[in-house]
């Protein structure tokens, strides 16, 4: 079951996003400082860096026309649950949470991104192999550009997708991220076969 925004929380927020309120907040992840950022619709960023500044310019890049407030627990205490139900799924091998998201992307970007929402954990295809699906089988470079455009990083499992070669390909975070969380998901998913 999803976990939802509260009431009071969705009418602290405008739900327009990028010309409204956006509620943010940092953890330290085993995949390192991690930023989740939410609007009245769901979740809109996930990204990794080095610093809550530099967590906080690339919101600020992606949002620019928004007011953007840390979170403050007793006002926003669903961000605070959602952010740590996603670090319990990277640090500790918990479930990937099933929380609201608010995609925004051009109509070809969300085309991707929903078809990414349906691969399995453990699962890996191509840039290739993902264009086919979505019956744009020409559009392999576009396919990349989305998954690399995408804000909202693991909740949208961009990092199972591979090169033709199986190679890892890129990360906006990090080869060494995507390798982890693969790697991780692998681990899983053998320990759910075995029991």
């Amino acid at each position: 079951m999803p976990l939802q925004p509260k009431q009071d929380f969705q009418a602290a927020l405008r739900p327009e996003g990028e010309g409204g309120v956006i509620v943010y907040a940092c953890r330290l992840t085993s995949l390192g400082l991690m930023a989740m950022a939410a609007t009245a619709r769901g979740v809109c960023f996930v990204q990794f860096g080095d610093s809550e500044s530099s967590l906080l310019s690339d919101l600020k890049a992606e949002f620019p026309n928004a007011d953007l407030i840390t979170s403050p627990a007793q006002n926003a205490p669903e961000l605070d649950d959602w952010i740590s139900a996603l670090d319990q799924h990277i640090s500790q091998g918990a479930p990937r949470p099933d929380l609201p998201l608010d995609m925004r992307g051009t109509a070809f970007q969300m085309k991707v991104w929903q078809f990414l929402l349906s691969i399995h954990e453990g699962d890996v295809l191509s840039y290739s192999e993902l264009a086919a699906k979505i019956d744009k089988p020409k559009a392999v470079r576009a396919v990349a550009s989305a998954c690399g455009k995408n804000r909202i990083g693991v909740l949208i499992p961009c990092h199972r997708v591979l090169r033709g070669d199986g190679g890892l390909g890129g990360y906006r975070w990090g080869l060494e991220r995507k390798r982890a969380l693969l790697d991780a998901e692998r681990k899983r998913q053998r320990a759910d076969a075995d029991s």
